[in-house]
């Protein structure tokens, strides 16, 4: 039993690269509410968060970047060559991600929550889930990623491999073992399966479609339907990115599926055909949608609203703080005006006025896009602790 009455709480760990938070995404896909402790903690170490004048106090100030950031990348290489700095750092860490934890998941309405930390078994909070979750791969796949990913070099992978306990360790204690060193299709069919246990005979309820008002006589009479993609929508969406983009998205079947491990696609269909897509993710308690295409022909001004309230919908129910839409250039203006009464407004990141929201914007705008900005809530999960 879980500390959290009425709710099934999974606890989802794994060592670095090993690909934690492609799980929580597939369980977020399957109803429940995902939770990323590191990146809560990357949130409270940030300028202005409660961690970081205790973290800059330990430290010292060579630490920081100009602007007052603290330089991860520089803090990075000190406790991981140190794990008494690096105990350091999680003593001032852990209690500050563990009060908004129990927040997040107090508030949620979510009948099922998985909370993704590395540290989810040393900072004792594996001990108040449900069950223990543990996603694994080879080491050597570890450091391809994090080679790929992170751009470390081979010898600054391992050192951080070898700062963590062994995988073998993590695996013993867990009731669910995710082996990811397949394909996306691979560790989907495991998840599914493992939550399947959890929720039978209950299934998750899928968004209910969204349709605008009968259309009057004479004038356009095609219906509008909004539904949250799945893979098995992938040959579509994969087949719709390539018209809109004129090529430029050549996406395979297998490539979009794999795109399900990083985001969630909310569809629009406009009579009987695929004529607009979102694809976005939460990260850091952010929502952004970073793929936004109506197709040639489509009514943007009746598309557009109905699909970003559902992506809305859908981004409050992980207690969004600030949503971002990124929209081709060529459509920005178009777009700008049919959201206008959804609340979104142009935007530019440096103007944003939380770091958590600026960086998310550094991290996930794509080349040749204007930014549509809405603050989702008033408070934020990190202030008040």
């Amino acid at each position: 039993m879980s500390r959290w009455p009425g709710k099934y709480v999974i606890g989802l760990t794994g060592n670095i690269g090993t690909g934690k938070s492609m799980v929580r995404k597939m369980l977020e896909h399957q109803g429940a509410f995902g939770l990323d402790a590191d990146a809560l903690a990357h949130q409270a170490s940030a300028k202005g968060g409660p961690a970081y004048a205790q973290i800059v106090k330990l430290f010292g100030e060579w630490i920081l970047n100009d602007d007052g950031e603290i330089n991860r990348p520089r803090l990075g290489h000190l406790v991981f060559a140190h794990p008494d700095a690096l105990a350091k750092l999680e003593a001032i860490l852990h209690p500050v991600v563990g009060q908004a934890v129990d927040f997040l998941v107090k508030r949620t309405k979510a009948s099922v929550v998985a909370i993704e930390a590395i540290k989810l078994i040393e900072s004792g909070m594996a001990k108040e889930c449900n069950a223990l979750w543990v996603v694994t791969v080879p080491e050597a796949v570890q450091i391809a990623r994090l080679v790929e990913k992170r751009k470390l070099n081979e010898d600054e992978a391992l050192q951080r491999i070898k700062a963590q306990s062994p995988q073998s360790e993590k695996t013993k204690a867990a009731a669910v073992v995710i082996d990811n060193s397949g394909t996306f299709e691979d560790a989907w069919t495991q998840v599914q399966a493992a939550f399947n246990k959890i929720m039978q005979p209950a299934a998750p309820t899928p968004p209910a479609p969204v349709a605008p008002p009968a259309a009057a006589a004479g004038t356009d009479a095609k219906t509008i339907k909004i539904r949250r993609g799945s893979p098995r929508d992938a040959a579509a969406i994969a087949e719709f990115l390539k018209q809109v983009t004129n090529g430029a998205r050549a996406l395979s079947r297998a490539e979009v599926i794999a795109a399900f491990g990083d985001k969630a696609y909310m569809l629009g269909d406009y009579g009987d055909q695929l004529a607009a897509l979102a694809g976005w993710k939460v990260e850091n308690l952010v929502a952004r949608v970073d793929e936004f295409f109506v197709g040639a022909g489509a009514p943007l001004d009746k598309l557009a609203p109905p699909l970003i309230e559902a992506v809305e919908a859908a981004s409050r129910e992980l207690q969004c703080e600030a949503a971002l839409i990124f929209v081709p250039l060529a459509i920005a203006p178009s777009a700008a005006q049919a959201l206008t009464g959804n609340g979104y407004a142009p935007q530019t990141g440096d103007k944003l006025g939380v770091a958590a929201w600026k960086e998310a914007v550094k991290e996930s705008m794509p080349p040749n896009t204007g930014l549509l900005f809405k603050k989702l809530r008033e408070d934020r999960v990190l202030k008040p602790i």
